[in-house]
């Protein structure tokens, strides 16, 4: 593996893995975050592109589609891939925290929301 694939993967750990119900494990060989055993995020075989789910990728490839992209395989599914080494930290974790929230049940979504009140 590129170096820069711990670096991304030190991040995505460090944005996903306080937050209830998420595991990390493999996925096609490569790292992978479910909640609720379902998939919500991965780094492709490449080492370099995030697969995310997402319900808004029109939005965020209209926002800037040299980050945020869509390959013919992608098209009937609601994920799109980023290009981690143009992403934008802050956008990057509003992603995270957004898919995160999509797949994750109202009972985990309260967890989390408890442990700000």
């Amino acid at each position: 593996m590129e170096p820069s694939v711990f670096i991304y993967l030190q991040f995505l750990r460090d944005n996903l893995l306080h937050l209830p119900g998420v595991t990390e494990r493999l996925c096609f060989e490569t790292p992978a975050f479910y909640v609720n055993n379902k998939l919500f995020c991965r780094i492709k075989e490449d080492g370099e592109t995030l697969v995310i789910n997402t319900l808004e990728r029109d939005k965020w490839l209209r926002h800037n589609s040299n980050i945020y992209y869509v390959t013919d395989h992608y098209l009937n599914y609601s994920y799109m891939l980023i290009h981690l080494d143009k992403a934008d930290p802050d956008e990057l974790k509003q992603l995270l925290f957004t898919a995160w929230s999509n797949r994750a049940t109202k009972k985990l979504i309260k967890q989390y929301e408890g442990n700000f009140t």
